[in-house]
């Protein structure tokens, strides 16, 4: 992984992701709303990097769908080719507001579903295309089962999860890897409102770690940190009649 796009590389996440992956020797296309965070990113990047490294970047609203094939050209000439791509971006939505508004919640889906689909389709073209490299997206555990507390974020979550189910099988026979990322509870700024006592919460870099090792390995699917599995594993085989009266 040589050369890699890092899209939503301004999350707390991505940001400690592509550090790991300059100093690893990597080049980095990195793409994100804001152009001011992204210019920081960029200029910490260039200092680690060392001779031989590029790092490039564009901002660019993710949920203008009609400027994805832009960011994928934009990638690939600043790089040369695409080793592996990253994808990252999302939003975690008020669920009561979304309650409260079908227009927010078409548009939250929009950011964490549709606007993610789009990209993976027209990078998944070309991965098949040259037949090897890897795709990682980051998903979530809210997408393994639909819970009174945020179910339209898991809905999308889930949506993605079960859309790179299908790329995976798709893509295998071509030599692409397909990553999905499940982070559980993550101590970032997009969780800034949460209690963030106990056990349970994870650290940037200690996902970003995790999230690197899943893509030099190819793994299919990974919870992050690991516990995860056994937690979901539980929450998804509780009977749903049960389920229902619990306040998750």
């Amino acid at each position: 992984m040589k050369h890699v796009l890092i899209i939503g590389a301004t999350s707390a996440i991505a940001e400690q992701a592509a550090r790991q992956l300059v100093a690893q020797g990597a080049s980095l296309f990195c793409v994100g709303r804001n152009q001011h965070k992204l210019d920081g990113l960029v200029d910490d990047l260039k200092v680690r990097a060392g001779d031989g490294q590029s790092v490039d970047a564009l901002a660019l609203d993710l949920t203008d769908t009609e400027r994805h094939e832009e960011l994928i050209l934009a990638a690939e000439r600043s790089l040369g080719r695409l080793d592996a791509v990253l994808i990252a971006h999302g939003t975690l939505p008020d669920q009561q507001a979304c309650q409260l508004d079908a227009a927010l919640t078409r548009r939250e889906i929009d950011t964490n579903a549709l606007s993610v689909i789009g990209l993976l389709t027209l990078l998944a073209n070309r991965f098949e295309q040259q037949r090897q490299g890897v795709i990682a997206v980051i998903s979530s555990v809210a997408g393994d089962r639909g819970r009174q507390s945020n179910y339209v974020y898991g809905a999308a979550k889930g949506m993605v999860t079960l859309f790179l189910q299908g790329l995976r099988n798709r893509l295998t026979k071509s030599g692409v890897d397909v990553v999905t990322i499940k982070p559980g509870f993550v101590d970032t700024p997009m969780t800034a409102a949460f209690e963030k006592s106990g056990p349970l919460w994870a650290k940037p870099d200690q996902v970003a770690q995790g999230i690197v090792k899943a893509m030099e390995r190819g793994r299919g699917e990974v919870y992050l940190p690991r516990f995860w599995q056994g937690i979901m594993l539980i929450i998804k085989a509780i009977p749903e009649f049960v389920f229902k009266r619990l306040s998750l």
